[in-house]
């Protein structure tokens, strides 16, 4: 995996463009630093960005330092990952999720434009 970070970091200041204004399907992730399942989920959230590199956008949001963005989208536990298509929110998932299983959301949200 490369040492730089695929992954874009979401703040009040970029979120409407890179997310809501995005023409291709976005996962956010609503993490903090002091949470323990956010760690587990970030090596992952990493390996997601670089595999859809160019395909969907993989980002972070840190609740912490964007408590207005989190409380925007109900954002109650963390790790919480958000699904967004042409702006809209089309799923969410709280806790640790397994690769695969976002994987395969996002290439749905690539290929079919909807979940499975």
């Amino acid at each position: 995996m490369a040492d730089d970070a695929q992954y874009l970091t979401i703040t009040a200041d970029n979120f409407d463009t890179e997310v809501l204004q995005s023409n291709v399907p976005v996962l956010v992730d609503f993490w903090a630093a002091w949470c323990g399942p956010c760690r587990i989920m970030n090596p992952i959230v990493e390996e997601l960005a670089e595999s859809f590199s160019g395909r969907a956008k993989v980002a972070k949001l840190n609740v912490d330092d964007e408590d207005a963005l989190a409380l925007q989208y109900n954002v109650m536990a963390i790790p919480t990952l958000i699904f967004f298509n042409k702006g809209e929110r089309v799923a969410t998932i709280e806790g640790v999720a397994a690769k695969e299983d976002l994987a395969a959301k996002l290439e749905n949200l690539i290929t079919n434009g909807a979940m499975a």
